[in-house]
């Protein structure tokens, strides 16, 4: 594949003193003199005047002669080439492109929403200029097959992958990493350097985003519980055995089992507890 050559540039400074005196002979030529064969002069300025370009910071000119490439100026000014080369200008600057959000099924089958924030620059000038017909609409296409294809090697969550820990929402790190390298890999043929890729939007598609909201606040609600109980059962165990070690009451199995279960109504409970005042015996 042919590469990238760098070309040095003329400065047009000193062409451009060249054609003032050049114009000046032929206007004097032609009405000083009314010397007809000034028009040659005339002709020499204007076929030169086609050589001169200007060069901004972070763009560069790719030169083609006769349909053959023959180098990129990337240093920045005001020069003189060949009157005859086709300059095609190619910025370098880093651009931003944020996708559209697509719908896409992830790893398990589950319709969501997806979109890249891509961050990127033109570092290869004859492949952006040469390998593809449009390189920033190839970024644009490119960009999208490498979603897809990513939102189909992770699942959204782990709720139907228990053994799967890198997912699309908790994996962040992982998922843009294999995001980069992805389009590094798809863009390089055009000569594209990937400075940043990351996922810019993810949620789940509409039609099943309220049951899998239901679905996450159940999980929650089950791992609060189970926490809640957790804690009930150390605390309650800690005042038997204070209980016991003080010597403040003696209580059989049976009066420990009915104290046991009401902490743990108490401590279990959705709503507060209300006290309730036993005139009797702790049997009545």
């Amino acid at each position: 594949m042919k590469k990238e050559t760098l070309l040095k540039p003329i400065s047009g400074y000193p062409i451009a003193i060249v054609e003032l005196l050049i114009l000046g002979t032929a206007l004097f030529g032609l009405i000083g003199m009314k010397n007809p064969w000034a028009l040659i002069l005339i002709f020499i300025f204007l076929v030169l005047m086609s050589g001169f370009y200007i060069v901004y910071p972070n763009h560069s000119k790719v030169m083609v002669l006769f349909g053959a490439y023959r180098g990129t100026v990337k240093k920045n000014g005001f020069f003189w080439t060949n009157p005859f080369y086709v300059k095609k200008s190619i910025s370098l600057r880093a651009r931003n492109f944020d996708s559209e959000r697509v719908k896409v099924n992830d790893k398990v089958g589950n319709p969501i929403l997806i979109s890249v924030i891509l961050v990127w620059r033109v570092e290869e000038t004859y492949r952006a200029a040469f390998e593809v017909d449009d390189y920033a609409q190839f970024v644009k296409v490119q960009t999208d097959a490498a979603v897809r294809k990513l939102a189909g090697s992770y699942p959204y969550d782990n709720f139907d992958d228990h053994q799967k820990e890198v997912t699309l929402r908790s994996g962040m790190n992982e998922v843009n990493e294999a995001l980069e390298k992805e389009l590094e890999e798809r863009l390089n043929i055009a000569g594209i350097h990937v400075m940043e890729a990351r996922i810019g939007y993810l949620a789940y598609a509409p039609e099943i985003a309220q049951a899998m909201l239901r679905r996450q606040q159940a999980t929650a609600i089950v791992a609060a519980r189970f926490k809640i109980v957790e804690g009930a059962v150390g605390m309650v165990e800690n005042a038997l055995e204070q209980l016991s070690t003080q010597g403040i009451i003696d209580m059989d199995e049976e009066k420990k089992a009915t104290m046991v279960s009401n902490l743990m109504v108490v401590l279990c409970g959705d709503r507060d507890a209300q006290p309730v005042i036993n005139t009797g015996t702790l049997h009545q």
